[in-house]
């Protein structure tokens, strides 16, 4: 049920971005425990100069390989956010390249009321879900 944003710089290929949106599903299903076919992803692609990213004062040097993934989520613990924040960045690094410093990640939580999967229901609040 999470849903996940990323913001990327335009110019990556198909399987390129299939790679990244599938390396971020696997540490999902791994670190929120959602079933694997519980999947909402959505990719952004922008022109260099529309994306200004910078390091925080954390010293990081990003790259035109930065990836900003913005999740909408049920509650998690702090443990299950940390440990999805730990297997993304090594499975994009493992898997597309992209290095820890380019992977920034925002998560914001909801609740029951907050989700339609469809017919204009609650499913969360029907049962249903």
């Amino acid at each position: 049920m999470p849903l996940l944003r990323f913001d990327v710089i335009e110019g990556r290929s198909p399987e390129e971005l299939r790679k990244l949106l599938d390396a971020a599903h696997d540490a999902m299903v791994e670190a929120f425990q959602v079933p694997v076919t519980d999947r909402y992803q959505i990719v952004h692609q922008h022109p260099a100069h529309e994306m200004i990213i910078e390091d925080t004062g954390l010293g990081f040097k990003r790259t035109d390989q930065v990836v900003v993934i913005s999740i909408v989520s049920k509650e998690r613990t702090p443990a299950q956010k940390e440990r999805l924040y730990k297997l993304l960045a090594e499975r994009l690094k493992q898997e597309c390249g992209i290095e820890p410093t380019d992977v920034i990640i925002s998560l914001v939580q909801n609740g029951p009321a907050d989700w339609s999967f469809g017919m204009g229901e609650a499913q969360f609040l029907t049962g249903k879900l």
